[in-house]
């Protein structure tokens, strides 16, 4: 049976994996797709193959914020698997992909009877949630120079590409701050050598510049998603 491009249903007992099957189809994911609102009933779960989507909140002034980042390494909309049906975030497609997507109901049918199924749910619940702490406390301290270099090291992290397909606008709009910020910034890096940058397109050129300008936040949320979300090896006890 082939693999799945997607790490979640990779992870899954075999026979969970079979359960699913049937029911998942593959869609497109094109950029700025909103995949559900806040308040919205969560009808389909996500299972990426590529690209980005963002969990985002918006406030009464109209800006938005990103919570978290969610790419092929996990799911959108689990939290029906668990009960939660209603979306308390906006999710919408950062970075254009392709995803599997199955009915919540069905998600939620396997893992009333899988136990390994409810487990895997709630390390990701988890690390969406580490992923919004992490924000919160990055937002309220953090310069947007070092906001921005977490962002596309994370962007990186999660299509495994060097090259970014983002405008300004949009990057303004997840990062919760003024287009003209990110444009200066994005000049910054592009002068620094730590990227290229043209027409909505960014290449990733220098790793370690923008490691060094990031704040610890990316390392954090790094660091806490590989230890939930990386499938633990058997212990073999010697005789």
């Amino acid at each position: 049976m082939a693999k799945s491009p997607n790490f979640f249903l990779n992870a899954l007992p075999a026979a969970d994996v079979a359960a699913l099957r049937p029911h998942l189809k593959t869609i497109d994911l094109p950029q700025e797709m909103i995949l559900f609102e806040v308040g919205d009933i969560i009808q389909q779960v996500y299972f990426p193959h590529s690209g980005v989507v963002s969990l985002v909140v918006s406030l009464a002034t109209g800006e938005t914020i990103e919570a978290a980042m969610i790419g092929r390494e996990s799911m959108i909309g689990g939290s029906a698997g668990l009960n939660g049906q209603l979306s308390v975030v906006k999710a919408v497609v950062q970075i254009a992909g392709s995803a599997s997507v199955v009915d919540a109901e069905r998600l939620h049918a396997l893992a009333a009877t899988s136990v390994a199924c409810r487990a895997a749910l709630f390390r990701h619940e988890q690390v969406i949630l580490i992923q919004a702490q992490q924000s919160a406390a990055c937002n309220a301290t953090h310069t947007i120079e070092a906001r921005l270099a977490r962002w596309l090291l994370r962007s990186r992290d999660l299509t495994c590409s060097d090259d970014l397909e983002l405008t300004q606008e949009f990057l303004s709009e997840m990062m919760g701050v003024r287009r003209t910020s990110v444009s200066v910034i994005a000049n910054t890096f592009q002068q620094a050598g730590f990227i290229r940058y043209s027409r909505g397109h960014i290449r990733i050129l220098n790793l370690d510049g923008l490691r060094e300008t990031a704040c610890e936040c990316y390392q954090t949320v790094k660091t806490q998603a590989e230890r939930l979300l990386t499938p633990k090896k058997p212990v073999t006890r010697s005789k």
